[in-house]
């Protein structure tokens, strides 16, 4: 999966060296309760759908741009479930990133769920109680994503 141009035309400047990306990932759910997943094509992994922000891109259309990208779903962001970090994240070139992790609850508004680009092997809807093995933090914004309305988490960090 190629990153994007602006981080290809930043990592000519910078290196390998630590660079902060602004990401999203969704919790997009059917009508049936479904959550749709997607077996990422750089790991062979399920994982929820996330992507990173173009520069000045906002949040909840970026996220649903990079649904739409990787699966052909149209969806609808309901509300924001989390924002945290994730890394130091290390990829097998040396580059290193820490990710702003915006998570957002979604609906699925129309299409039918497929592979669409080339950042994953297969997509597809599956009811909680028969998930695929994904990694805890996916799991734990599928928890909080099930919470009420007003439950937003973030991680307070350092001390400043």
């Amino acid at each position: 999966m190629p990153a994007p141009e602006f981080v290809l035309k930043l990592r000519e400047k910078i290196g390998h060296d630590p660079l902060w990306i602004p990401a999203v990932r969704g919790v997009v759910f059917n009508d049936d309760g479904h959550v749709l997943l997607g077996q990422r094509s750089d790991n062979g992994r399920w994982a929820l759908i996330s992507g990173m922000l173009e520069p000045g891109e906002h949040p909840a259309p970026g996220l649903v741009r990079e649904i739409f990208e990787e699966t052909a779903v149209v969806a609808e962001t309901e509300r924001m479930v989390s924002v945290g970090v994730v890394g130091p994240v290390t990829f097998p070139n040396g580059d290193v990133c820490d990710f702003l992790d915006i998570v957002f609850r979604c609906r699925h508004v129309s299409g039918e769920a497929r592979v669409n680009d080339d950042e994953s092997l297969a997509v597809g809807w599956f009811p909680l109680e028969g998930l695929p093995d994904i990694r805890p933090g996916d799991l734990e914004c599928i928890r909080r994503a099930l919470l009420p309305e007003d439950a937003v988490h973030y991680e307070p960090g350092g001390t400043p």
